[in-house]
């Protein structure tokens, strides 16, 4: 879920020493051949000396102790492999508080959105079979799906949603499985989303890389799940991997998810994610994941076997997107390839990455050095700190410097903690003291429609207190009444940190009955005004 912005001037400067070297017999050379006179695009500033790694790997325990005690996350679990080989694996801490089973290489975790990556390499599996292509349209195999503009709807690739240049609204769609909608209909309801810019506008959307997906199974025949078993877990050897939520809850040996409270991470929540497998329903262990990155890092071949074509799994390693502005002209910019970011660190060697967060509890990152054949992947069963992107970055300082170049889980944890602000206006805000009256509760109550979010009904109990209920997932809040016709409820999930806290607002009629009422948590993309359903209407 996270990308890296990380600064690339180095690369400029490469590229000017490199065409003054040629001189001027760029002129002369054949058009096209001269590019071939330069220096190769892989030359790294420097090579990796092994003594580097060899102290990389022996400081890799105490980094991860270090940083697992600053963070306070439960359980761990990391594996390294170079040249193609398992190099390190190791677990650390338990896999639920307050037990003593402990985490190993073969504990199995929630990838949440690490699941992009390995998805997109599913993707490339069939890309290079020739079943599908990364710019085939997406109606060419779900004519059923459609975004709001019909241009756009038309010509939205594989590519496009993969790389997140669809022009969806951020996270889209993601409200809808909140309140218990499955993939088909989150899919089919997208349509109501106001769009940016297509194709010139980077925006993260689990919902619309699902999409995606989707159309990679049907062309192929079979359903996500199973179509990633078929092509790259079985043939890879993964057999603890799945993108199936009951294959995760079906394993012993496997990592419960850990949510903050009073201090301590506590086994709360569990996350069922299948509406977005995809992009966020993945479980691996770190011994599986090893074997997923020597085949990346192999460009789609391990143990001497081609598994994947090599330019389908490049088009995916690739830049595709910019995903943000830079804040001055020395930054490197951040960008995105089809499901991996992609990025120059401050080395000057190329990195590909991603990372995985549950706020329900997961966090996840691998980090690949394709110049050194190098990678590490760590594992969390907690809410996002930053912990296991710094002990991935603080292995890398290792590797590529001989030492750490800064307190990386103080940098993630300070990137993180927007992730964490309760959501809603009134969040923490102390009630009225003295707000105007409501009217009686009969005043508010009906059922309520939109064509998003569908229906919303608003009742009352023999105490007179306002419950509403939303989704097909039928949640039930109680209404707090704030001031005159405005009520509110709290609320906590995977979008909505502890302490949030929604407005309801009830509009009323001439006769002073409800005939609308605006959610403000589910009203982000314009879509929170419910229309009072005349009772006429309501099936008896």
């Amino acid at each position: 879920m996270l990308g890296t912005r990380l600064p690339a001037v180095l690369l400029a400067h490469w590229m000017f020493a490199s065409f003054m070297l040629v001189g001027c017999a760029v002129n002369q050379a054949p058009k096209d051949t001269w590019q071939s006179q330069l220096a190769p695009p892989a030359t790294p500033a420097s090579p990796i000396q092994p003594a580097h790694v060899q102290r990389a790997l022996a400081q890799l325990p105490h980094i991860v102790q270090d940083i697992q005690a600053r963070s306070k996350v439960p359980g761990v679990a990391v594996a390294v492999v170079q040249d193609g080989r398992l190099v390190y694996g190791q677990g650390f801490g338990v896999r639920k508080q307050g037990e003593a089973a402990a985490v190993d290489v073969d504990t199995v975790f929630q990838l949440a959105s690490v699941s992009k990556s390995l998805g997109a390499t599913v993707v490339a599996h069939q890309v290079g079979k020739g079943v599908i292509a990364w710019d085939t349209p997406v109606k060419a195999h779900l004519p059923w799906f459609s975004l709001a503009d019909p241009w756009v709807s038309d010509r939205l690739t594989v590519g496009d949603l993969y790389a997140h240049k669809s022009g969806l609204p951020d996270h889209a769609g993601d409200d809808l499985e909140d309140l218990g909608y499955d993939r088909r209909l989150v899919l089919e309801r997208l349509r109501f989303l106001p769009l940016q810019a297509f194709r010139n506008h980077y925006s993260y959307t689990n919902f619309g890389l699902t999409a995606a997906a989707e159309a990679v199974a049907a062309a192929s025949g079979t359903d996500w799940a199973t179509l990633s078993e078929t092509v790259l877990y079985r043939p890879l050897g993964m057999t603890s991997t799945s993108s199936r939520f009951a294959d995760f809850a079906a394993q012993g040996n496997r990592a419960v998810p850990h949510i903050m409270q009073d201090g301590v991470f506590q086994a709360v929540y569990q996350r069922q994610p299948d509406a977005q497998s995809p992009a966020g329903g993945v479980s691996s262990t770190a011994r599986d994941m090893a074997r997923w990155m020597a085949m990346v890092l192999g460009e789609g071949e391990i143990d001497g076997r081609k598994l994947i074509a090599s330019p389908a799994l490049l088009a995916a390693l690739s830049a595709q997107a910019v995903t943000g502005e830079v804040a001055a002209a020395d930054w490197r910019p951040g960008l995105y390839g089809f499901g991996f970011n992609v990025g120059v660190d401050a080395s000057g060697r190329t990195v590909l990455s991603h990372s995985g967060a549950f706020l329900l509890g997961a966090a996840t990152h691998f980090l690949l050095i394709p110049s050194g054949n190098l990678g590490i992947a760590v594992l969390t069963n907690a809410s996002p700190t930053g912990a296991a992107e710094a002990i991935a970055r603080e292995f890398a300082d290792y590797v590529e410097f001989g030492a750490s170049t800064r307190d990386w889980l103080t940098a993630y944890a300070a990137l993180m903690a927007d992730m964490y602000e309760p959501e809603g206006r009134w969040a923490g805000q102390p009630f009225p003291i003295a707000p105007m009256p409501s009217r009686s509760a009969a005043a508010y109550t009906g059922r309520f429609t939109n064509e998003y979010f569908g229906e919303a009904t608003v009742d009352s109990d023999r105490q007179g207190i306002l419950w509403l209920t939303v989704g097909p997932g039928r949640f039930r809040y109680p209404l707090q009444h704030w001031d005159g016709n405005t009520f509110v409820f709290d609320l906590t999930g995977e979008n909505a940190p502890p302490g949030s806290r929604s407005a309801v607002e009830f509009i009323l009629d001439e006769g002073n009955r409800a005939r609308q009422l605006k959610i403000e948590y589910l009203d982000q993309n314009g879509w929170g005004v419910f229309q009072k359903v005349p009772e006429a209407s309501v099936k008896r």
